[in-house]
């Protein structure tokens, strides 16, 4: 039987929380940050919990997490 590897991209992308979902880095704050707006960036910067619609796949992705 062959090992269980984990999709590297999807590694450095997610972590788990503690009540079995995963935690991700918003969107849309790598680059052309100059026409968004302070307010938009400045909201841009917390978190964001992955919908319970990615989770399946995600899990598929991590399953040692």
């Amino acid at each position: 039987m062959p090992k269980l590897k984990s999709n590297r991209g999807a590694a450095k992308r997610f972590r788990a929380t503690g009540n079995g979902g995963f935690k991700c880095r918003s969107p849309n704050r790598n680059h052309i940050l100059t026409k968004k707006s302070t307010k938009r960036k400045r909201h841009m910067r917390a978190g964001m919990q992955v919908r319970d619609e990615e989770l399946g796949r995600i899990e598929q992705m991590l399953p040692f997490a």
